[in-house]
C-alpha cells in the first residue's frame, strides 16, 4: 500500500478494528478520587455546624406549631361543645407533652414530648364555652440549647386566640 492514495489509507484506518487501539481507558485514577473525597470532607465539616443549628431551630418551630394548633383546637372544641375545654401539661411539665380534655374528662388530643426542646407555660389553659379564657393565662416559651436558636413565644389574646412570634416572651 505504499503507492495507494491517501483516501484509501484513511478508509482502512477508520475501520472498527483500527480504533480499538486508540481508545482511552475509562474511569478515575486513585489520585483523582482521593482529591474529590478530600474536598467533599472539607465541605461537609464546614456545613455540619450550620445544619445542627438548622435542625434545632426546626424542632422549636415544629413544637410551637403543635402548641399553637392544640390551643386552636381546644378553643374550637369549647365553642362547638359550649363547655369548658382544658389544655394541661403531662405530669405538670409542658416539656413532657400535654393533653386537651373536655369538661367530662374525655381526651380530645394528646401530644408527646419533643426531644431537645424546652417548653414553659402556665399551669393549664381553660377555655369556656364562648371560646374565651376561663382565667388569666400566661404565655408559652419554646427554646432549645445552643447558640443562634430562635426562641418562640405563644401568647393568648383577650378573645382566646393564640398569637405566635419568633422572639422571647
Amino acid at each position: 500500500m505504499v503507492g495507494a492514495p491517501a483516501a484509501i489509507r484513511l478508509r482502512r484506518c477508520a475501520g472498527p478494528g483500527a480504533r480499538r487501539g486508540l481508545r482511552r481507558a475509562r474511569g478515575f485514577t486513585l489520585t483523582e478520587l482521593m482529591f474529590v473525597v478530600t474536598i467533599f470532607a472539607v465541605l461537609v465539616s464546614l456545613a455540619l455546624p450550620s445544619y445542627n443549628q438548622f435542625v434545632r431551630n426546626q424542632r422549636v418551630k415544629t413544637a410551637s406549631f403543635e402548641v399553637f394548633s392544640s390551643l386552636v383546637q381546644a378553643r374550637s372544641e369549647a365553642i362547638t361543645r359550649n363547655a369548658s375545654v382544658t389544655m394541661s401539661p403531662v405530669s405538670g411539665n409542658w416539656a413532657n407533652g400535654w393533653t386537651v380534655t373536655d369538661a367530662g374528662g374525655t381526651v380530645l388530643r394528646e401530644q408527646q414530648a419533643f426531644a431537645a426542646v424546652t417548653l414553659t407555660g402556665p399551669t393549664n389553659v381553660i377555655y369556656n364555652g364562648s371560646g374565651r379564657l376561663g382565667s388569666a393565662s400566661g404565655s408559652f416559651e419554646l427554646t432549645a440549647t445552643g447558640s443562634g436558636i430562635t426562641t418562640r413565644c405563644i401568647t393568648i389574646d383577650l378573645s382566646g386566640r393564640p398569637v405566635t412570634k419568633a422572639a422571647a416572651c
